[in-house]
């Protein structure tokens, strides 16, 4: 399993724009919203602020949320009534929707049971805006699944849990790459401590019925998303606790199974060795000949930055392919990283407290090393392959 370097790598050294949290918190997360990026912070703040985009200056500072905040996306409408609304999600056990022009919370989510609040760990809104998800922590022998309808948000819709058996750590709804992208429904991966990624239909009261493909990776899953072909046909991507990386088919068979931190490269003029995955993007267009859009954000101990992709991941001789590397900006961990696209910028975020602007425009359209351009039909996800997933290292908390 080799790492290469793409013909048009690039190596950036210094960031365009650098903001600090205050009270030397980390960045946790980091969301572009029309006007603004908004950045959660750790505890003991769990406060969400607003950058301004020109100037990364902060303008706005929201509470957020009373315990730890656990996710924060932007997203294009909820309920029809908000749009280009941030959610946010907290382990005192509320989801939150925030409106970016007023700076308050247009909704609010709280999961309880018999009164005490559910921390909670994941949240997604439907592509349609009209269903709202939420994974819990375990607690007791239950972890739940928890949907609302945003325009009733005072008590969920249904409860489902029987899905997972331990912290639910990813939800996801698919969302079409493009218009022609098939229907699918209202479909949800999710992802688990207990090793399981699943797909269900969210509109299934009946959570037998619910439950659609589960896969059984046998390590405890950190993070999850979808990943789309040329054709907009969905595919998921999960990463583990140890560090460990796997595709999976839309059936939720195991494509691929790789630890991130093997592709490396060491050469007198270049070295990039990966410690651990920050993160994965889908990118608008598929980079030179990839047959698919996941691209990843894998960082450093010392604080780089590095966007990985892989053409293929049927073709087990397929290399991954180095395209840029962001260097000098943190010191330490990077915990979120943020590929603007409209701006051709990166916003990455770190336990040092600082938010970092680069520039990131597309890599240029190039051919892989030794491998023939892909027709757009080709399926991506038609040849199984397992790693060996031994002798792994969890990655500080």
């Amino acid at each position: 399993m080799s790492l290469v370097d793409a013909s048009s790598y690039k190596a950036s050294s210094t960031p365009i724009k650098s903001a600090t949290l205050p009270a030397e918190a980390y960045v946790l997360s980091i969301a572009s919203l029309p006007s603004y990026y908004a950045a959660s912070a750790s505890s003991p703040s769990n406060a969400i602020h607003f950058f301004d985009k020109a100037r990364l200056q902060n303008v706005q500072t929201l509470p957020g949320h009373e315990a730890s905040i656990t996710t924060l996306r932007s997203v294009p409408n909820v309920a029809n009534a908000v749009s280009h609304a941030l959610l946010s999600s907290g382990k005192d056990g509320t989801v939150k929707v925030w409106d970016e022009r007023s700076g308050s919370v247009a909704l609010r989510m709280t999961a309880s049971a018999a009164g005490t609040a559910r921390g909670l760990l994941s949240c997604d809104v439907s592509a349609d805006g009209m269903t709202i998800a939420a994974g819990t922590e375990l607690q007791g022998d239950d972890a739940s699944i928890l949907y609302w309808d945003p325009r009733n948000p005072a008590a969920p819709l249904r409860v489902h849990s029987s899905t997972h058996s331990d912290d639910i750590t990813a939800l996801h709804f698919f969302r079409p790459a493009s218009s022609s992208t098939p229907h699918t429904g209202n479909l949800l991966l999710s992802a688990s401590s207990d090793g399981l990624i699943c797909t269900s239909n969210a509109d299934e009261i009946d959570e037998d019925e619910a439950g659609l493909h589960a896969g059984n990776w046998g390590c405890s899953v950190a993070q999850a998303g979808w990943l789309h072909d040329r054709a907009g046909r969905p595919a998921a991507w999960a990463s583990s606790d140890m560090e460990t990386f796997s595709v999976w088919t839309t059936e939720l068979d195991r494509v691929q199974d790789a630890d991130i931190r093997q592709p490396s490269v060491h050469r007198q003029d270049l070295t990039w060795v990966t410690d651990y995955l920050i993160g994965c993007h889908n990118v608008s267009n598929p980079i030179g000949d990839a047959d698919n859009d996941l691209c990843l954000f894998a960082g450093s101990n010392e604080g780089d930055i590095a966007l990985i992709t892989r053409p293929t991941f049927s073709d087990p001789s397929a290399p991954w392919l180095l395209h840029r590397t962001w260097a000098g900006g943190h010191v330490g961990v990077v915990r979120a990283a943020l590929w603007d696209e409209r701006n051709n910028v990166l916003l990455t975020g770190g336990e040092d407290s600082k938010l970092n602007v680069w520039t990131a425009q597309q890599p240029e359209s190039v051919m892989s090393p030794g491998k023939p351009k892909r027709g757009n039909d080709t399926d991506p996800m038609d040849v199984d392959e397992d790693g060996d997933v031994s002798s792994r290292k969890k990655r500080r908390a």
